[in-house]
């Protein structure tokens, strides 16, 4: 081994050593003792990589223990987080999938702590004394809101699609158009999904059209039901047609079939009164006389995850009495964040209020404008000129597989902090606590307004600074 090696390898400090270090003492109390002691490990064992990759030419001197100590330090802060953690959503996405999609209102996690901290009625009839169903306490609430006969919530909307083809098709054919085979994020197709559930799929139409002859034309003795599926999260524009779900019903009922419809994001309210373009409804659905409506809850509902099948007394029954319905069941937490979600929806000016989602859809440009004013005005009075703000338009979406091509207009806040470029800020951002989710666009780093609410402007504030006080003031700059 080469003497300049050796002699830096001896230089790292011993696990038990560091175990012992003042300047990582509030750092490993945070910590079991055996998780402190493998992070130390696993960060001694990657210098000892890096100098024993690093040609002899290159190697320093003497061994940095002061920088070690930090990469050490903020490891062992990392291991103390959970990974499951919460962000500041600066994209302009409002449903963002990859940032769990519907934020609730605080009645919702108000019920859910409630619930969740106590026993409780999950599966228990106070009237009669006796064991009850969790299936029960939200049936009623559902058909008050929507009209339907019968009621029965899941885990997930793709669930809730499994079950209902398993049961009320399963061993024969299912016809869609062939526009609407969606494959929405996480690679759920819905030809795959049909194929789970044991139907066959048989398509109709072409890509851009199908006419209400091409479903007739393909039903057969084996035809169980005809399944119109909503293209949540695309949008076929041109020469187009589609057959409207009075007529897919008229069809079904004329040769004795089920009439189903998958919404995707489903929607309680009319959009289109907000600025939005026209969304159907999950009441116009049913009162198209569809026999099954099924829909998320975590998308334009504004609800936790959960999937919602709603219809017919004797379809959603048919779905009940499945032993696939145990396995996709919803657990106590969501039937109370989705019970309280929905009793918002009772007063619809309360809902757009109370329902961050809704809140987010519905919330006029000029309060933007207002809160990118206060922002520039705390940021400019903090940090002075060492950052960079200017507020820009932007173009805010939905996400979350609904309203596609959709945008509303939203202000940003574009950053600069130099001498970081924007993407090293972007990962700066990303790395503090709470983690800042921003946007690159054409070079600029933004943060969109639509999606950062009010009551996070401090820890905004708070995380900025902890990134800007690690970036040095380039020579020419004061604060």
């Amino acid at each position: 081994m080469d003497p300049a090696l050796s002699r830096l390898l001896r230089q790292l400090p011993a696990v038990a050593e560091l175990l012992r270090h003042p300047r990582l003492a509030a750092d490993l109390a945070a910590l079991p003792r055996s998780l402190s002691v493998a992070v130390i490990r696993d960060h001694l064992e990657v210098q000892r990589q890096r100098f024993a990759a690093a040609p002899i030419e290159t190697l320093p001197g003497e061994f940095d223990l002061d920088g070690f100590l930090t990469e050490v330090a903020q490891a062992l802060q990392a291991a103390a987080l959970p990974s499951l953690r919460r962000v500041i959503n600066a994209t302009g996405v409002i449903i963002h999938t990859n940032l769990g999609r519907s934020p609730l209102a605080a009645e919702a996690l108000e019920q859910i702590v409630e619930v969740a901290a106590h026993y409780s009625t999950l599966e228990y009839d106070l009237v009669k004394g006796e064991r009850g169903s969790r299936h029960d306490h939200l049936e009623g609430l559902l058909q008050e809101l929507t009209g339907c006969e019968a009621a029965l919530v899941l885990n997930n909307n793709a669930g809730a699609v499994l079950l209902a083809l398993n049961s009320l098709a399963q061993g024969r054919e299912v016809i869609i158009s062939r526009g609407q085979l969606i494959e929405i994020g996480g690679s759920f197709r819905m030809p795959e999904i049909m194929a789970a559930s044991g139907a066959f799929m048989k398509e109709v139409g072409t890509t851009n059209k199908t006419h209400l002859r091409d479903y007739e034309n393909a039903i057969t003795s084996e035809t169980a039901a005809l399944l119109k599926v909503h293209p949540s999260n695309f949008r076929i524009i041109g020469f187009t047609h589609e057959v409207e779900s009075p007529e897919l019903v008229a069809l079904a009922r004329r040769y004795g079939l089920l009439a189903l419809e998958d919404l995707g994001s489903g929607c309680l309210l009319d959009l289109s009164r907000y600025g939005w373009e026209r969304e159907p409804t999950v009441q116009e659905s049913l009162a198209a006389g569809l026999d099954l409506v099924l829909f998320s809850g975590d998308k334009l509902l504004g609800g936790p995850q959960a999937g919602l099948a709603l219809g017919s007394r004797e379809v959603v029954a048919r779905l009940r009495q499945n032993p696939l319905t145990r396995a996709l069941r919803p657990d106590k937490m969501t039937l109370a964040g989705l019970e309280a979600t929905l009793r918002l929806y009772l007063d619809e000016p309360r809902a757009l209020e109370a329902i961050p989602t809704l809140r987010m859809l519905t919330r006029p440009l000029a309060d933007l404008e207002r809160q990118a004013r206060y922002l520039t005005r705390a940021m400019k009075r903090r940090w002075g000129t060492k950052i960079k703000v200017e507020v820009r338009p932007s173009e805010a979406r939905v996400g979350g597989g609904s309203l596609p091509g959709a945008v509303l207009p939203s202000r940003a806040l574009a950053l600069e902090l130099p001498p970081l470029a924007s993407h090293e800020l972007e990962a700066r951002l990303r790395q503090i606590q709470p983690p800042i989710i921003a946007r690159l666009e054409h070079g600029a780093l933004l943060l969109d307004l639509r999606t950062i609410r009010p009551e996070e402007h401090r820890a905004l504030l708070a995380a900025l600074g902890r990134v800007i006080e690690t970036v040095p003031t380039p020579t020419g700059l004061s604060g």
